[in-house]
């Protein structure tokens, strides 16, 4: 069901829109988490910092995807907004086209260069083994996730959040279920969360495509519609390239963050491990506001009706408090039970370890929240040169910081670099957002 935005009261519509989304990405991380609480629990901590060790490199082929989700996404909200579902579907079969090679080509480079990879982040011997083992398996699934990611940016951009709920949850449950198969059953290790999550992604996204494919064929208004257009790939270009760049940077700071985290050894890695699936559990969630404002803006823009986004961000500013606020209390107060979730009570150390970085980074969820919803606005009106200056001011400053409390801090002063690059970039993002220099949106449309 398509989804008009620009009518309504905006936080009626933003509630019934984003509600399905966050139910949607809770689904999703839980099934993340879950990969790793089964090998941790029934295969070893070695195991689970193989995994962990691998993480960072899935973390930017997601990035990638992500972020053509969004390029995709954006420019199909706005022509969806301005009533033009000719060029509307030729920006939908344009963005399906170049999901196809865009994924074939990052899969040819993952084969190739993913032991490469591991050993540049300083994976330990012990581990190494394990960890290629379950990134080249993901990486034969790159198709499955660009292809599924693609189909969810195309169904929110037409105000339809419940389609890929539907999907996820389902994806979700098969994921557990092969998990503890493959695992428990089968004894696979670390091959078997990496084949239940290839098995469960990719029987979700040819359902999806299955699903979009019927409902564009059904779309009235769109004749004369292109199955590719190279000047509408430059237009989603436009969006998706400086969102990919984003997505991608974030990961790569986040490789020299595990390399940094590597040089500790295997029980700092598990530990790290454990929290920041716990830490992307909520920054996911939080993110899907900040796409959730981007949607309802372009849509907004596309209409003419800079108003109708102001009035979504006060909306969002409720949003947030009410998202992030619980994983707070959670993570801060609760931290050895969340990390205990992962390993067993005697491996001290790497409890140790998550434990305090969810206690340093959790107070200041709220702070990067308010930075993903002013980006999400940002982003949704195309005004893409101050989305990347908030970005890339994040992504240096924690990367840098980082290094240097290392030094005297040890692992501890890694975690600290979260916050203040948070903070930092959080203020630009705001004075970005107040200064009105997004409006400026509905004049390109």
């Amino acid at each position: 069901m398509m989804k008009d935005m620009t009518k309504g009261k905006p936080s009626g519509i933003l509630w019934r829109f984003t509600i399905p989304m966050l139910v949607s990405v809770m689904f999703q991380q839980i099934y993340n988490i879950v990969d790793s609480v089964v090998v941790g629990k029934f295969v070893g901590v070695n195991a689970l910092a193989a995994v962990g060790a691998s993480y960072p490199i899935t973390m930017i082929f997601i990035a990638i995807a992500v972020g053509s989700n969004i390029g995709c996404s954006v420019v199909i909200s706005q022509f969806f907004g301005a009533r033009d579902y000719r060029k509307m579907r030729t920006a939908i079969s344009t963005s399906l086209c170049s999901c196809v090679v865009l994924s074939a080509i990052l899969m040819a480079i993952g084969i190739l260069f993913s032991r490469t990879f591991l050993k540049l982040l300083l994976t330990p011997d012990n581990i190494m083994s394990d960890s290629a083992l379950y990134l080249n398996i993901y990486v034969y699934g790159l198709l499955f996730l660009f292809m599924y990611n693609i189909c969810t940016g195309i169904f929110t951009s037409l105000g339809d959040s419940k389609t890929p709920l539907y999907f996820l949850i389902a994806s979700s449950i098969g994921n557990v279920i092969l998990d503890l198969f493959f695992v428990i059953s089968l004894h696979m290790g670390v091959a078997g969360v990496a084949w239940a999550t290839f098995l469960a992604q990719g029987i979700s996204s040819v359902l999806a495509l299955i699903t979009l494919l019927r409902r564009i064929r059904s779309l009235k208004g769109a004749e004369g519609a292109q199955h590719f257009s190279l000047s509408m790939l430059g237009r989603i270009s436009r969006i998706a390239i400086p969102s990919i760049l984003q997505q991608s940077f974030i990961s790569i700071g986040n490789l020299f963050i595990q390399g940094l985290v590597n040089s500790f050894g295997s029980d700092v890695i598990a530990g790290y491990s454990a929290a920041i699936k716990l830490n992307t559990f909520v920054i996911t969630s939080l993110s899907t506001l900040g796409n959730a404002i981007s949607s309802f803006t372009a849509q907004n823009i596309g209409a003419g009706n800079t108003r109708r986004v102001q009035q979504g961000f006060r909306t969002a500013l409720i949003m947030i408090c009410i998202v992030s606020l619980p994983f707070f209390f959670a993570y801060f107060f609760f931290g050895r039970t969340m990390i205990g979730l992962f390993m067993t009570d005697s491996d001290t150390a790497a409890l140790s370890t998550g434990i305090s970085f969810l206690r340093i980074v959790s107070p200041f969820y709220i702070v990067v929240a308010l930075k993903l919803v002013c980006d999400g606005i940002l982003r949704g009106a195309g005004t893409m040169v101050p989305f990347m200056i908030t970005t890339f001011s994040d992504l240096i400053i924690r990367v840098v910081l980082a290094f240097l409390l290392a030094a005297p801090f040890a692992s501890d002063g890694i975690w600290i670099s979260w916050p203040i690059g948070w903070s930092i970039a959080t203020i630009l993002s705001f004075v970005f957002y107040m200064s009105g220099i997004w409006k400026k949106g509905a004049a390109r449309i």
